[in-house]
């Protein structure tokens, strides 16, 4: 009976798999605390516009591009284990920078630095030179977004490096699909805790314990991680199954006969393959974080919630990105009923999933009618995304070495980064313009009757004076929103047409 159960394999892989589940959660509840308080908590007090909002959000992307283009060649270097923890206690450390910028920005403009927090906002409501309370908080925000965008670079070729180890080429879209939905459970769990902590115990409060999961996370890593060759809790027949592609040949010691060679940047920049994943990562990933960072202002401008209002209709959007799980069995029953090999399989998989975010192009006019029906697209095209994300991401696995696999993960994340840029930035100005440019007031254009605001910010609260006052105010915003939601729509389609051109057949790179 004993000699039975030795010989059962154990499934130790899952619990790593677990941890990387709960790193991405946090990492993404991290990355969204500033959404979800900057509307209702942090520009009234700092003044801030759409603009303003646009530049952090789009800077934290260009510096996480960055950081993941080196995030990749580091992990590579660190290793799994210790790059990872590097990685999270970095961004731990800049996520809890956040809460301290007010006391940083009244310390500068009024020379007290040893106010708390409502003792800062007190000080700060004192200063009467807008333009230097805007550039002086703007520039601390971006500086924490920069901490935090250096460290939250280091998630995903370490998990995807951790994959690697962990699991064979048929399972890893499955295990990705897997951790990566941690993104959306974080985006689950934010509205629906986040400005309730903003607004029971102040914004700054939401950052710090937030951030404090990270340095929890770190305690579990440093306990249950090791390789799979290494790992007492790997029996021989996991570490068999794990190795079944034969891509690592493992000896009686379980160590490796030969030492896999280094990719250099410009080697990995001399193929198709890198192209193609980077390409689809440019095209891609802004649409994520623009849902991500932008969803909750949309829900305020155009609907008028504030941040606990909209929590449940968030809850609900991202409850519905959950079903991108598919996005792991359906490259595998391709795999496994249809006897498609892995890239093949994944490629299909991905045109599906392609095909649902233009849906997106029916939110803004359906959504007269309810709130509910955008919500709902969104959801939708965010599940889309989540089940494409999990194939692109193996596609690197499929097509590369394992000591490649962190390096081109990074390079993709950049050029994710570089298109999340671009459009976090482009949606800020875009709707800035619109709110002015494109507003009415009793039926007449808004820079018509009020020609002083066109190169002028607008006041704070200035539309809701307008509609107090008896005007009948239209705000132009949705059209901003309208173009955006488009360009969203038809991403997916248009990157992977070019994949599939730059890499037609499934070629594995030695």
């Amino acid at each position: 009976m004993s000699s039975v159960k030795l010989l059962k394999p154990t499934n130790f892989r899952w619990t790593i798999c677990v941890l990387l589940f709960i790193a991405t959660t946090i990492n993404y509840l991290d990355r969204q605390v500033l959404s979800l308080t900057w509307k209702d908590f942090i520009a009234p007090e700092f003044h801030w516009n759409n603009n303003d909002y646009g530049n952090i959000t789009a800077l934290f992307s260009i510096f996480y591009a960055v950081g993941m283009l080196f995030a990749g060649k580091f992990v590579d270097w660190m290793d799994t284990k210790k790059g990872f923890l590097w990685a999270i206690g970095i961004w731990s450390v800049g996520a809890v920078l956040h809460a301290f910028c007010g006391i940083a920005t009244s310390g500068i403009l009024t020379g007290n630095w040893t106010a708390g927090f409502h003792g800062s906002k007190e000080l700060i409501a004192t200063v009467s030179n807008t333009s230097a309370i805007i550039s002086t908080s703007v520039s601390l925000f971006i500086f924490a977004r920069f901490v935090l965008a250096i460290g939250e670079a280091g998630n995903f070729p370490a998990a995807i490096k951790t994959t690697a180890e962990y699991f064979p080429k048929k399972d890893r879209a499955l295990s990705t699909s897997i951790w990566n939905a941690g993104a959306t459970v974080g985006a689950l769990a934010a509205p629906i805790t986040i400005p309730f902590i903003a607004k029971s115990m102040g914004w700054e409060w939401a950052f710090i314990i937030i951030g404090a999961l990270g340095f929890v996370w770190m305690g579990l890593w440093v306990f249950y991680y090791k390789k799979p060759h290494e790992h007492h809790k790997v029996n021989e027949h996991e570490l068999t199954y794990i190795n079944q592609d034969q891509e690592e040949i493992v000896t009686d010691k379980a160590e490796p006969q030969t030492e896999e060679r280094k990719f250099t940047f410009k080697e990995c920049f001399s193929y198709r393959q890198t192209w193609a994943f980077a390409f689809g990562k440019f095209m891609t990933d802004g649409v994520w974080w623009f849902f991500l960072f932008w969803t909750p202002a949309y829900l305020s401008s155009v609907y008028q919630m504030d941040s606990t209002q909209s929590a449940f209709p968030l809850f609900v959007l991202y409850m519905i990105t959950l079903f991108s799980i598919i996005g792991g069995w359906l490259p595998k029953y391709f795999v496994e009923k249809k006897g498609m090999n892995a890239y093949n399989g994944r490629m299909k998989a991905m045109l599906i999933f392609a095909f649902f975010p233009l849906l997106a192009l029916l939110a803004q006019p359906l959504g007269s009618v309810t709130y509910w029906i955008p919500v709902l697209i969104i959801g939708v095209a965010g599940a889309a995304h989540q089940a494409w994300s999990a194939n692109i991401f193996s596609t690197v696995g499929d097509m590369f070495p394992k000591k490649a696999i962190a390096t081109i993960t990074g390079i993709g994340g950049m050029a994710g980064g570089i298109g999340s840029f671009l459009i976090n930035k482009s949606s800020g100005l875009l709707f800035d313009h619109a709110h002015k440019a494109w507003s009415t007031v009793d039926g007449v254009p808004l820079m018509e009757k009020y020609p002083q605001y066109i190169n002028e910010r607008l006041p704070d609260g200035f539309f809701e004076k307008l509609e107090k006052s008896g005007a009948v105010v239209v705000d132009g915003i949705d059209k901003g929103y309208m173009i955006i939601f488009s360009i969203c729509a038809v991403a997916y389609l248009i990157a992977w047409t070019v994949m599939k051109t730059l890499v037609p057949k499934y070629k594995v790179i030695k």
